[in-house]
């Protein structure tokens, strides 16, 4: 998926308040994390029966032109597959309407980036600690929250509440002005939430092109060099002829 490149600038900036759901949206918040766990694990494991297939297929002495196909992992082609099968899939006919489609995307997006990042381990093509297949996520065990990029997305003018989509209007436990205030004047633009729960409470996550403050320089035409040391921790001389110290405070004299 083509990373997003925010336009000359502007940075990509997160603004995170802690929430202040009612009972009902609380049960709302709860609906919509289970839906992006649910669409993460009906990922793995539609990807993950094309490779076991096979591998049966092979024990059986099936040529390896007569095996069946992969299934690609790629989030617009699980995307076509989930569409397909949540309207008679019994696990989700009954219900999945009740949730913002973003839900399901959520955990769509997060199974591609998971079988992404195994194949890239796999291959050596990704650098740290070897990854593993994705595997499935347990309802106990995992992590509550879901993301969206579509739809109504907003923090309120009283600065106290933030609309997000299908969940209505959630009051904030903490002022949103800082965000606000950019989106009024137009240095500012919401491009996505995340609503995640940690240690017993609701944060909501916005990520936003930010405009750039520029810092005005006071000289310059002047050039600084800069030494390191350890009883001092910088010492700078510029093209003037200045020199300047900085001590270093983990440093002690003992006498």
């Amino acid at each position: 998926m083509k990373r997003f490149q925010p336009q000359p600038g502007f940075v990509v900036q997160a603004y995170r308040f802690a929430l202040d759901p009612n009972t009902s949206q609380e049960a709302a918040l709860r609906s919509h994390c289970g839906a992006a766990r649910a669409a993460y694990n009906w990922a793995v494991g539609w990807v993950s029966a094309s490779w076991w297939q096979r591998k049966a297929e092979e024990t059986c002495g099936v040529a390896e032109a007569e095996l069946t196909q992969w299934r690609p992992w790629s989030l617009p082609s699980l995307r076509k597959a989930f569409n397909e099968a949540k309207k008679t899939d019994p696990r989700f006919a009954n219900w999945w309407e009740e949730n913002s489609k973003e839900a399901y995307n959520t955990g769509l997006a997060n199974a591609s980036a998971a079988f992404d990042n195994y194949a890239k381990s796999k291959n050596g093509e990704r650098r740290g600690k070897r990854m593993g297949a994705p595997r499935f996520k347990s309802k106990r065990k995992a992590r509550l929250a879901c993301r969206f990029t579509t739809g109504t997305i907003r923090v309120d003018a009283d600065r106290r509440h933030a609309t997000l989509p299908r969940l209505g209007t959630i009051r904030s436990h903490e002022p949103t002005a800082g965000l606000l205030t950019r989106v009024q004047a137009g240095t500012a633009r919401i491009l996505s939430v995340t609503v995640r729960h940690e240690r017993g409470r609701w944060f909501a996550s916005f990520q936003a092109e930010v405009k750039r403050d520029v810092e005005r320089v006071t000289r310059p035409d002047v050039a600084v060099g800069i030494d390191l040391g350890v009883k001092t921790l910088a010492v700078m001389a510029d093209s003037t002829g200045e020199i300047r110290t900085v001590p270093n405070p983990g440093t002690t004299t003992v006498r």
